[in-house]
């Protein structure tokens, strides 16, 4: 990892220094401070995407993937070394005295009247190019590289998120608009087909991604800090246990932009290949904590089940793009969507410091609101989740919203039934108490007894008492609880049919 005179990246194909901006100043500050105004600030604080960039990152399927991130919630300084492609440089420059030619999701847009008053459109362009771009894509879909026709999606068997062109509607579901009514928008999302062969950013996929750079980037007497190796980074951690550590910053950012806080040093963790290992191995799977969210659904590509009942549930596609499961964890939130299904999952957590490692059960792990047994100075490594895994699995998210919202309640469930009986369960819930909690309780109501209609029904009644919920604006405590016992009986529900059909 080679060091850096001068915190730089690329933007749009051009070199541009991130001097002299604060450590704490965001993508899109400085974006728009150098005159790139199509990425726009809406809410601050990752919901609505009308910030939305595309970063080249290490990929899944390709050696690069263009991914799009929440440009208000990155340090600018955290993209030292990176490049950046905002809606400006997706357009193609034209002969001298001409414009631009639009970028076919641009075109789209225009031609399907995805835009109106136009403030969220450059941040749906940005989104729409990351997930024009995925690599895959095309392969499923029904069109291969025809430009698909949304209006004959029913035909050619594509649900409603997904189109005939093989299009993730999932890869909007952070982006707001006020105007459309989405319809457009989504026809234009449709319409797109596969890129060219000559199209410079699609064969930008075909060659390694930037290589993380050591930065050290201080104005004002704070620092922005990211080392080459988790030896150097656990070290400095030692000299400076009030750092904040960033992995997405997808929770930091947010404390920055709403609440203004600010901090003396800064140490970024994401690019620490340490951290971003994923290895199955014959006791356990285990996931680097740096690992982001997307990655890790691409990578394990269902074969965790509970997992890939999570990933759609959390936040948007945008916050997953960053969002990492040692930042999820590491917050020590209740309502963190996360740490339920890991609950149920048995899963373990790697702590490593300066002096060693030491392995943590994740039901150990929270000590009360917003705090653990983890030590100053004290990272999570990694995620071990033990195999085998439960047969029967399910994660409930109850919220306002089907996408991109804060649990009121969070169940997870993994069970093992055999002949009729249920072996093993393990129950665990969020946003029901001062920290994510294992249901004890219920888990031995249904312990040794038959799966049926009698047994859920008593099983959720023991369930509605667990945990001590609150009333907020979210919920009351009485839906809270109703909702818990809810969750088992839909879950009965639903495994009886499975069984049935």
């Amino acid at each position: 990892m080679p060091g850096t005179t001068g915190a730089r990246m690329t933007v749009n194909g051009t070199e541009t220094p991130i001097s002299p901006c604060a450590p704490h100043t965001t993508a899109l500050d400085l974006l728009r401070e150098r005159g790139l105004t199509g990425t726009k600030e809406g809410c601050a604080e990752g919901e609505c995407g009308a910030c939305s960039v595309m970063v080249a990152r290490p990929g899944v399927h390709k050696p690069t993937d263009w991914v799009a991130v929440n440009a208000c919630l990155v340090p600018a300084a955290a993209l030292d070394g990176q490049e950046i492609v905002t809606a400006e440089g997706l357009a193609t420059a034209g002969e001298p005295g001409t414009a631009p030619a639009l970028h076919p999701v641009q075109e789209e847009m225009a031609v399907r009247g995805g835009s109106q008053c136009g403030y969220c459109t450059p941040g749906f362009v940005c989104s729409m190019a990351a997930e024009y771009y995925r690599p895959g894509r095309c392969e499923h879909s029904a069109t291969g590289t025809e430009t698909a026709d949304p209006d004959a999606e029913a035909k050619r068997g594509a649900d409603a998120e997904h189109g005939p062109n093989g299009f993730d509607l999932h890869a909007l579901s952070g982006n707001l608009c006020r105007c459309t009514g989405y319809r457009p928008i989504r026809d234009a999302a449709f319409a797109v087909g596969a890129p060219a062969d000559d199209d410079p950013l699609a064969r930008r996929r075909e060659l390694p991604p930037p290589a993380p750079v050591t930065t050290e980037y201080a104005q004002g007497g704070r620092v922005f800090l990211r080392k080459s190796t988790l030896a150097e980074t656990l070290r400095v951690l030692r000299e400076r246990p009030d750092a904040v550590v960033v992995a997405g910053s997808t929770d930091w950012g947010v404390e920055v932009n709403i609440r203004a806080r600010r901090a003396d040093c800064v140490i970024a963790i994401d690019r620490l290949p340490e951290l971003r290992e994923l290895r199955v191995e014959s006791g356990h799977i285990e996931i680097g904590a740096a690992l982001t969210l997307t990655e890790i659904e691409r990578r394990l590509d269902g074969d965790v089940p509970l997992l890939a009942a999570l990933f759609p549930q959390f936040a948007s596609r945008l916050i997953r793009n960053g969002a990492t499961l040692g930042g999820n964890l590491g917050t020590g939130s209740p309502i963190g969507d996360s740490a339920p299904v890991l609950l149920a999952l048995d899963a373990s957590l790697v702590l490593t410091d300066a002096d060693g490692e030491r392995v943590v059960p994740l039901a150990d792990y929270f000590t009360g609101y917003r705090q653990s047994v983890r030590r100053p100075g004290e990272l999570i490594r990694a995620v071990r989740v033990p195999l085998p895994l439960a047969p029967v699995t399910a994660f409930h998210k109850i919220a306002k919203r089907r996408f991109d919202d804060i649990s009121s309640v969070a169940v997870a469930f993994a069970l093992d039934i055999e002949d009729g009986l249920v072996r093993t369960a393990r129950i665990s819930l969020g946003g029901v108490a001062a920290t994510p909690i294992r249901s004890l309780a219920t888990e031995a109501a249904l312990e040794g007894k038959p799966w049926s209609a009698r047994t859920a029904e008593a099983a959720a009644r023991v369930l509605r008492g667990e945990g001590t919920p609150m009333s907020d604006h979210r919920a009351s405590a009485l839906y809270r609880s109703a909702m818990l016992g809810q969750s088992l009986l839909k879950l009965h529900a639903q495994t009886t049919e499975a069984v049935s059909s």
